[in-house]
C-alpha cells in the first residue's frame, strides 16, 4: 500500500524509510532542486522498478545520491584535483559525472565507466542515503513535466511508488546542473540550478 508522509508529520521516521529502501521499496523524496525517485542502488530489482516506473529506456543512465564525500569516494575514482572541486560544489544543486568503481552495477550507468553523483543540499535527501547510496532521477514519467507537489507527481506515478515524502511545494522548477569531471578539464553538460560562481571553481 502506498504511503504519503509529510516531512513535518510525527509519522515521518528516517529509519522507517531507510528500512523500506533496504527492502527494495521505491521512494519519492525532496531534493534541493526537484523531487526525485529513490531506490537502493545495490538492489537491482529496485533499480529496474525505477526504470519501469519512469518508462525510461535502459540505455539512459540513472544518477546516484550520496550522503557524504567518503561514500562518494567508495563508489567512484577521483584524484586529488577532482576531489578538491567536488568538495567545493557539494552539497549543492549539481550532478557531477565521475568515473565509477565496480561497486556500481552497469545497469545504472548504461554500461559506461561513468556515473552521475548528487549530494543535494537537502536534509531529507542526505538522511535517506546515510546507510547506502540511492538513485537520483526526476520524479516523472520520461518526457513529462516533473510535478512540484506530491499531488501532481502522484497523478503521474500513481501507486507504483511505495512511499511519497511530502515537503509541500518545491518552489524550484530547475533541475541540477550537470558537470563532467572525467576529462582534462570540467565541462558543463546541462545548465540548471547554480549556487556557486562556477568560473571561480572550475
Amino acid at each position: 500500500m502506498t504511503e504519503i508522509i509529510k516531512i513535518t508529520d510525527k509519522r515521518y521516521s528516517k529509519q522507517h524509510v531507510i528500512n523500506q529502501l533496504q527492502e527494495g521499496k521505491i521512494v519519492v523524496y525532496p531534493t534541493d532542486t526537484i523531487y526525485g525517485i529513490g531506490a537502493n542502488i545495490f538492489n537491482l530489482n529496485a533499480v529496474k522498478k525505477v526504470y519501469n516506473i519512469k518508462q525510461r529506456p535502459f540505455n539512459k543512465p540513472l544518477s546516484i545520491t550520496v550522503n557524504n564525500i567518503d561514500q562518494l569516494e567508495s563508489i567512484t575514482k577521483i584524484d586529488t584535483k577532482t576531489k578538491s572541486i567536488v568538495k567545493k560544489l557539494l552539497p549543492g544543486p549539481y550532478t557531477l559525472i565521475l568515473k565509477k568503481t565496480d561497486k556500481i552495477h552497469p545497469l545504472l550507468t548504461s554500461n559506461t565507466n561513468k556515473v552521475g553523483i548528487r549530494m543535494p543540499d537537502n536534509r531529507i535527501a542526505l538522511e535517506l542515503a546515510e546507510e547506502f547510496p540511492i538513485t537520483s532521477t526526476s520524479a516523472n514519467i520520461t518526457g513529462q513535466i516533473t510535478g512540484r507537489t506530491i499531488h501532481e507527481i502522484k497523478k503521474q506515478l500513481k501507486d507504483n511508488v511505495d512511499i511519497y515524502l511530502d515537503m509541500d511545494l518545491i518552489s524550484n522548477k530547475t533541475p541540477s546542473t550537470i558537470i563532467d569531471l572525467t576529462g582534462n578539464s570540467p565541462k558543463i553538460l546541462r545548465k540548471g540550478e547554480i549556487k556557486h560562481e562556477l568560473k571561480n571553481i572550475l
